[in-house]
């Protein structure tokens, strides 16, 4: 699979004002390692950034341990492997709601159980491959979130179902470390997990400076901004066919969109509707989607 866009999920938090601190006597705090199987750092200046960093630590990897397809043992991957899961947490329960609400304000565009799809194009790119009109039909059987079994006390998946929660995932989890940083009572945070959510503002003032695919800079504060692109990254050496499969053909989203950057409250609904709108034909489509949401904003759709 050849990555174009983005190659590296970058996840980041920036302290600048604490209540009641001495900032001349606090040093930054800087980690790097691994996050959402790529690699990730958080930039912390608060006196007990340490103890902050490795509670941030533990939160990501918890998530992970839910929502991760590179996690064998993940919530996720059990369900995907069993069909089943029983006593399912809050957090992936919480998650598969927003991707239900965005599901149904995209007119069921943005679907989890694209999968099985997307398993097939990339197993046929790596045997240097496309997939016939055949094999798309036979698995896109397997496709469906009306066939998802969603309760508080289990998730039941038909035979050849599985899910994928790369178009919102990454934003949840930059929702909960956000909510982690400010019940710390840090602000003015920047946090990057691939999708961008923002507390506070700059230490400066002012927003954050998020650049948006068109180039623009666009000032952030207190909201989160997701960009897609369907050929962000491809299957194909030819980078022809993008990572962004269509629930209805099976194919990969048409060439309408370059890319689509949209902002939220929530970056986990910012990055659904972003990767929801990439398969939608027109602008107005997008904004009658984005409107099912309060706050959320079309920021930029490049064609």
């Amino acid at each position: 699979m050849l990555l174009t866009r983005r190659r590296l999920i970058a996840i980041s938090a920036i302290l600048a004002t604490v209540p009641g601190a001495t900032h001349a006597k606090t040093a930054a705090r800087l980690w790097t390692g691994q996050a959402l199987g790529a690699r990730a750092s958080i930039r912390i200046d608060h006196p007990d950034a340490d103890a902050i960093v490795t509670r941030v630590m533990a939160e990501i990897d918890r998530l992970e341990n839910i929502l991760s397809l590179y996690r064998p043992d993940s919530a996720l991957s059990r369900l995907n492997r069993d069909g089943h899961l029983q006593a399912p947490p809050f957090e992936f329960l919480e998650c598969l709601s927003l991707a239900d609400a965005v599901h149904r304000a995209s007119g069921g565009r943005f679907d989890p159980t694209v999968q099985p799809l997307w398993t097939l194009w990339a197993e046929s790119a790596a045997n240097g491959t496309r997939p016939g009109s055949a094999e798309v039909d036979r698995v896109r059987a397997n496709v469906g979130w009306a066939k998802v079994k969603l309760e508080a006390a289990s998730i039941t998946l038909h035979p050849g179902m599985a899910l994928t929660l790369n178009g919102i995932g990454q934003g949840y989890v930059a929702d909960r470390v956000a909510v982690l940083l400010d019940a710390e009572g840090l602000t003015d945070i920047l946090i990057d997990t691939g999708e961008f959510r923002a507390l506070g503002g700059q230490p400066g003032g002012g927003g954050w400076p998020v650049r948006l695919e068109s180039g623009e800079r666009l000032p952030l504060r207190q909201r989160a901004l997701a960009t897609s692109a369907p050929l962000g990254t491809t299957f194909d050496q030819a980078a022809r066919d993008g990572h962004i499969l269509d629930p209805v053909t099976g194919m990969p989203a048409p060439a309408t969109w370059r890319s689509v950057s949209v902002s939220a409250p929530s970056a986990a609904i910012a990055d659904a509707l972003a990767t929801a709108a990439c398969l939608m034909p027109d602008v107005e489509s997008i904004l009658a989607m984005n409107e099912r949401f309060k706050g959320a904003h079309l920021e930029g759709a490049s064609m």
